[in-house]
């Protein structure tokens, strides 16, 4: 039995794909903790870890963050990104290193998994020599000479002139773009004994995992060798939910159904709940909006009648039923809906939305609006172009099968094992050249 100890960042995204790898290592009979904020304990506590709270530094995990961080809403786009890095990533990171070098002194892990926003990982592992992984909760970010700077949003290009490019942007970032986060970093690796490093997507010497597939995914040639796809992770649903009372029509309808969403982060519903009520109203579909835990009455949103709303429903047992998936791009409910061959509609230009965004155009099973406030017209179009033109749902179909060749929690699980055994780097058995042959027979030369 090994010990493994679990770090997350206080955000639904964040901790939900680390609730099946931490049930799947329960189950196979090792020790995990998981050290996270209180408003996930029992999110935590239901996978059978043992849950020890954020207590040395801002516990943010209810999401009202303009209650914490007023000053972030009235930022937008670069400007907002670089303020999460800041105040949202990097000051945390001196109260991580106490709390989890305090459970270490109880609990002497054989392993550190954290999500890749969880800095204090790395820091601690190579200072301790614990072995460290990361699980990644999102599309693969790490640098390459094919592919741009991560966040900008832009299409790889793997010409001479493109990886010129990107090398360009990589440089004009260092030293322009976010040379601020980097000395904002810098100051608090000074400050807490550690030496400084490139802030940044980072993959560990030790094992990354990607609960991702390569057909959904910017082909690469430089790709680390410790990367491995898992496959999608699709977050476990809450036990007893209650279905609401229009469920009926939902299994029974004989119109196609449309699924619009904001996710839990980007949650203003005059970005593109309310356009896409408005674009849909007058169409022969029935609209389906979950609101991410948000009443109609706290929304003071006018249905039309051919609208269905609900705080929350389980993807896993809406999806069967639908037909298009609007979203802002939200990682979790794109790799939902492509693990049920469903097409997707995408706007959101925050986070980390632009580049899951960029790749549903880039492998063929949707259209990127490049929006995150989409005019009604433009979203009618987008659904009357998925739902009359099959290639799209063709493409979604496809994910859905290589998807069902992989069992991403079990092989998470593996690998963590192997690592936690030899305390040796955990390399992809399939070497380069078989990941590059997978990109070119699945990923289209011209997206759709």
């Amino acid at each position: 039995m090994a010990k493994f100890l679990l770090s997350t960042l206080p955000f639904v995204g964040h901790v939900a794909p680390m609730q099946p790898v931490a049930q799947q290592l329960i189950a196979r009979g090792h020790e995990v903790v998981w050290y996270t904020s209180k408003f996930f304990q029992s999110q935590v506590e239901n996978t059978g870890a043992r849950f020890v709270p954020i207590t040395s530094c801002l516990d943010y995990g209810d999401g009202d963050y303009d209650k914490y961080f007023p000053e972030r809403a009235a930022l937008k786009g670069i400007a907002q990104l670089k303020f999460d890095f800041k105040y949202l990533f990097i000051e945390s990171i001196s109260g991580y290193l106490l709390d989890l070098e305090s459970i270490l002194s109880n609990f002497p892990a054989d392993v550190l998994l954290g999500d890749p926003a969880v800095v204090a990982v790395k820091i601690l592992g190579d200072k301790l020599g614990i072995p460290w992984a990361y699980l990644n909760i999102s599309v693969l970010g790490l640098a390459s000479h094919d592919v741009p700077l991560f966040g900008l949003g832009m299409m790889p290009s793997y010409s001479p002139l493109g990886r010129a490019r990107n090398a360009a942007l990589y440089w004009l970032s260092d030293q322009f773009l976010f040379a601020d986060v980097q000395k904002h970093f810098n100051k608090l690796a000074k400050s807490n004994g550690f030496e400084p490093f490139r802030f940044g997507p980072t993959v560990s010497p030790w094992l990354y995992l990607q609960p991702s597939v390569p057909s959904f995914e910017y082909m690469r040639t430089d790709l680390p060798p410790t990367v491995h796809f898992i496959g999608p992770l699709e977050p476990n649903s809450p036990p007893d939910t209650q279905m609401p009372q229009w469920w009926n029509e939902v299994i029974n309808t004989s119109k196609p159904i449309v699924l619009v969403t904001q996710g839990t982060v980007a949650t203003q519903t005059q970005q593109l709940i309310e356009p896409t009520l408005q674009a849909l109203a007058n169409e022969d579909v029935l609209v389906v909006t979950t609101t991410g835990g948000k009443t109609q009455e706290q929304l003071k949103i006018n249905l039309p009648a051919n609208v269905r709303i609900a705080s929350f429903i389980p993807f896993s047992q809406l999806m069967p039923h639908v037909c298009v998936y609007v979203t802002n791009g939200g990682y979790g409910g794109v790799t939902i809906a492509l693990s049920h061959g469903v097409p997707i509609i995408s706007g959101g230009q925050t986070e980390d939305k632009p580049e899951v965004s960029n790749r549903i155009a880039y492998s063929g099973v949707g259209i990127n609006l490049k929006t995150a406030t989409p005019k009604p017209r433009q979203i009618r179009n987008a659904v009357k172009k998925v739902l009359s033109d099959h290639r799209y749902r063709l493409k979604a179909q496809e994910m859905k099968a290589v998807f069902a060749n992989y069992h991403a929690a079990e092989t998470a699980a593996q690998l963590l094992e192997k690592l936690a055994m030899t305390k040796k780097p955990v390399y992809a058995s399939l070497p380069q050249e078989a990941y590059l042959a997978g990109w070119r027979q699945t990923t289209p030369a011209y997206p759709l």
